[in-house]
């Protein structure tokens, strides 16, 4: 179990992570985008809006990792049941957040650059679940 003081610290170098995420981020989609004035605007507006609200569904992807690192020396059915069951809320609720933003850029960009925003969010969140996988490890079923 980690220590209340280990603890903060930890939460305040991933918030730290996820702010130096999220810029790097940000530079990637201004060069790749390739936006008109008459775009960037209202992209940027909407952007800052979808990441608002894609930040807080990716707390709960955090939450989840970090429960499961603090329970796996002790992991039990039940608590790899309630892990896995958080983990697919997770990702019902990012599909059904990435569905609702998507029709909203296609309000205020053509398909193809909603498309494009969309296949950028989706190369970045791979790039992630791939450092994720190699560092998290496997459920210990002994």
């Amino acid at each position: 179990m980690m220590s209340p003081t280990f603890s903060q610290s930890f939460d305040d170098y991933l918030e730290v992570v996820r702010d130096v995420l999220n810029t790097e981020k940000k530079a990637v989609v201004a060069e790749t985008m390739s936006l008109t004035d008459a775009e960037s605007s209202a992209f940027w507006s909407l952007y800052n809006e979808y990441n608002s609200k894609l930040y807080e569904v990716h707390t709960e992807r955090v939450n989840i990792i970090k429960d499961f690192a603090a329970q796996y020396e002790s992991m039990t059915d039940e608590k790899a049941d309630a892990l896995v069951s958080r983990s697919l809320a997770y990702q019902t609720k990012l599909l059904k957040l990435n569905k609702s933003y998507y029709k909203k850029f296609k309000k205020i960009l053509p398909a193809t650059k909603a498309a494009l925003y969309f296949q950028v969010e989706s190369k970045i969140d791979d790039l992630i679940n791939a450092s994720l996988a190699a560092e998290i490890p496997l459920v210990n079923t002994n």
